[in-house]
């Protein structure tokens, strides 16, 4: 006789549904191990028809080591947002996530051949497809290291976008606002000189245009671009 206790321990050991949980304690005369071992060798074989769905959706996720010097960001698709919000998908991206901090892989591809623990990440993404039921697939993935100041980290939109950023001197709540700030807005450089004349000339004209619109005058055109760039003649004293 199957309970339905036994059908639970057995799902929240593997995380595989209740109905193929029924049906391999069946299976397996209610032998606990056996049904484990039936559970595994279904779902390895239906996570490679799994292999070629397509994996929009998922989680960007960060690492940070305990000494504040390396900091990680991937992302890891899965078939759906519910998934990307499971408990076990997000478990596993966090884990992928400081592999790749301890391995420092050159792509995804030694990434997924490294070993982990007693298993390689390919093995462990494997299983979790089994388990979860939806196609997974690491995307990318960027590993800095900090000779000098402290990594932090920050994710927003529940996983939706990632940053990392390399501070000498602050602490963790200014790494994290720092980081906030570039998540808003998206800056393409870190201080005004790294930007070309070109781009700034191509970005005032798109503000003279806006401006155009809303003001009559040519000088009042001026007016605002400057105003929106801050520009100064001469450097101010």
């Amino acid at each position: 006789m199957i309970s339905a206790s036994m059908v639970k321990e057995l799902r929240n050991s593997t995380g595989a549904g209740m109905m193929d949980c029924k049906k391999a304690l069946v299976e397996a005369d209610g032998d606990m191990a056996k049904a484990i071992d039936i559970l595994r060798e279904k779902g390895l074989s239906q996570a490679a028809k799994k292999a070629s769905r397509i994996a929009a959706e998922g989680a960007v996720v960060s690492y940070i080591s305990e000494n504040g010097k390396i900091g990680v960001i991937t992302e890891v698709n899965c078939e759906t947002d519910f998934v990307g919000h499971n408990e076990n998908f997000q478990a596993l991206a966090k884990s992928i996530a400081a592999q790749i901090a301890s391995v420092n892989p050159a792509d995804v591809a030694v990434l997924l051949d490294s070993a982990m623990g007693d298993k390689t990440v390919k093995d462990v993404v494997t299983e979790a497809i089994a388990n979860i039921g939806e196609n997974i697939s690491i995307r990318r993935f960027t590993r800095y290291e900090s000779t000098e100041g402290q990594v932090y980290s920050y994710i927003h939109g529940g996983g939706k976008i990632g940053v990392l950023v390399e501070i000498k001197g602050g602490d963790a709540e200014l790494g994290k606002d720092i980081a906030m700030q570039v998540a808003a807005a998206n800056p393409s450089y870190l201080e005004r000189s790294q930007v070309s004349k070109e781009e700034l000339e191509h970005e005032k004209e798109v503000l003279r245009e806006q401006a155009r619109q809303c003001f009559t005058t040519e000088l009042q055109h001026d007016s605002f671009v400057l105003f929106l760039f801050r520009f100064h003649p001469t450097p101010p004293d």
